[in-house]
C-alpha cells in the first residue's frame, strides 16, 4: 500500500503545487453528449483515467433530463441546505437518484464506480467495499452524486454522498481546500451500537494508533491531552484560525519519538485516499504551520466500556480538523485547507446515525 512521503518533523513538510490542469480531459471525452458509452471506449478511457477525466466522460454521457437532476452551477444554493457543493452531513443523499437505479445506464454506473475507485487508494478497496456493504448494502445502493460547474473546465466538482460517506474530486477547482472540501468517512460494522473494541470496524485501527500515542505520554502530558467534559458536537469542524482555542495538548510539547508517532498516525489517516489528495493535505498543513501548529485531544466522554481506550479524539490546527468519533460507531469528520477563511456548510442538527 502506498504511503505519503512525510518527513520526520512537521516543520519539514514540503509544499505541493496548487493546481494541476487536466489537459487531456477533452481528448478522453469519448462519449458525445447523450450517446451511450460502448465497451471499447470505456476500456480506452480506463487506460488513461483519473477521477476528473472520468467525471468529464460521465458528464458528456448524461441526457438533458439527467443533468437537470444531478448537475448544478458551481455556486448553486439549495433553499434548505445552503451552498450545496460544500455541504457535509453524516447520512444524506445530495440528489435523489441512487447510483444503482434505472436513472443511470449500466455504463454510467460503471463510470461512477471507477470515479470512486480513482478517489481512493487501490489497497483500500476491500475495506471500502466492506464499509459500503455494511452501511448501504453495497456500492451504489442509497448512494447519490452531484456535479457542480462544467467538467473539463478549471472549475468543476464531483460529490458522492450517502450514509457514512461524503467524498469529492475537483481537479483542484475548489481553491485553498484539500479533498475538494470537507469530507466524512464512517462505518457501522456491528449495528448501531458497536462493542468497545470495534472488532469489525475498518477504521478503528486509526484510533488504536492514536491511543498508542496517549500511552506514550507522561502524566503531565496525559492531563493536558485528556478533556474530561465539553466534547464538541461531531459536526462542528469549522476552522478556528491561528488565534483559536483548541482542546488538548500542543504538538510542540511532544518529545521526538512522540512526534514521529504522530506522523505515523497521520499516514494512517491519509492511507485510504489517493496520493494527490494526500499531497494536498500535506501542502495545506505546511501552509498553516505544520503539525507544530496543531493540538491533539482525547475525550473522556463517550468512552465505550469505560476502559480508558479513548473512542473520541481530535487533531486540530488553525485550518485543519480531523475529528474521530467512535460512539456509538465510527464517524470521522475531516476539514483541511490552507487558510481558515474557508467556511464550513455542515448539518447542524445531527440526525444521530
Amino acid at each position: 500500500m502506498r504511503q505519503p512521503q512525510l518527513p520526520s518533523r512537521p516543520s519539514d513538510l514540503v509544499s505541493q503545487p496548487r493546481r494541476e490542469f487536466l489537459k487531456h480531459s477533452g481528448a478522453l471525452a469519448l462519449a458525445a453528449s447523450g450517446v451511450p458509452l460502448v465497451c471499447g471506449e470505456l476500456a480506452a478511457a480506463e487506460d488513461k483515467k483519473t477521477s476528473e477525466t472520468l467525471v468529464k466522460i460521465l458528464y458528456d454521457s448524461l441526457k438533458e433530463k439527467q443533468r437537470k437532476e444531478v448537475c448544478f452551477d458551481w455556486n448553486h444554493i439549495d433553499k434548505d441546505r445552503g451552498l450545496l457543493r460544500t455541504r457535509l452531513e453524516n447520512n444524506w443523499k445530495i440528489t435523489k437518484p441512487s447510483i444503482k437505479s434505472s436513472f443511470y445506464t449500466t455504463d454510467q454506473q460503471v463510470l461512477i464506480r471507477d470515479i470512486f475507485d480513482g478517489m481512493t487508494d487501490p489497497g483500500w478497496r476491500d475495506n471500502w467495499d466492506q464499509q459500503l456493504k455494511d452501511d448501504v448494502g453495497g456500492f451504489g445502493n442509497r448512494q447519490s452524486i452531484a456535479i457542480f460547474g462544467k467538467p473539463g473546465t478549471d472549475q468543476f466538482e464531483f460529490v458522492l454522498a450517502s450514509r457514512h460517506m461524503t467524498l469529492r474530486c475537483d481537479g483542484n477547482s475548489a481553491e485553498h481546500v484539500a479533498f475538494g472540501g470537507p469530507i466524512l468517512y464512517a462505518h457501522d460494522g456491528e449495528g448501531t451500537f458497536e462493542e468497545p473494541h470495534h472488532p469489525s470496524n475498518v477504521f478503528w485501527h486509526q484510533a488504536l494508533a492514536a491511543n498508542k500515542l496517549y500511552d506514550m505520554f507522561d502524566g503531565k502530558q496525559r492531563k493536558q491531552a485528556l478533556v474530561t467534559s465539553g466534547m464538541p458536537s461531531e459536526e462542528l469542524v469549522g476552522f478556528r484560525g491561528p488565534n483559536g482555542r483548541f482542546d488538548g495538548i500542543a504538538v510542540t510539547e511532544f518529545s521526538r519519538d512522540q512526534t514521529e508517532h504522530l506522523q505515523s498516525v497521520l499516514k494512517l489517516l491519509l492511507e485510504p485516499f489517493r496520493q494527490s489528495d494526500r499531497d494536498e493535505v500535506i501542502r495545506c498543513l505546511k501552509v498553516q504551520g505544520g503539525l507544530d501548529a496543531c493540538r491533539l485531544a482525547f475525550y473522556k466522554e463517550g468512552d465505550l466500556g469505560n476502559d480508558g481506550l479513548w473512542d473520541n479524539w481530535r487533531l486540530e490546527g488553525p485550518s485543519f480538523v480531523w475529528y474521530f468519533r467512535g460512539k456509538p460507531h465510527v464517524h470521522v469528520w475531516v476539514n483541511v485547507a490552507d487558510t481558515p477563511d474557508v467556511k464550513l456548510n455542515s448539518y447542524q442538527d445531527s440526525v444521530g446515525v
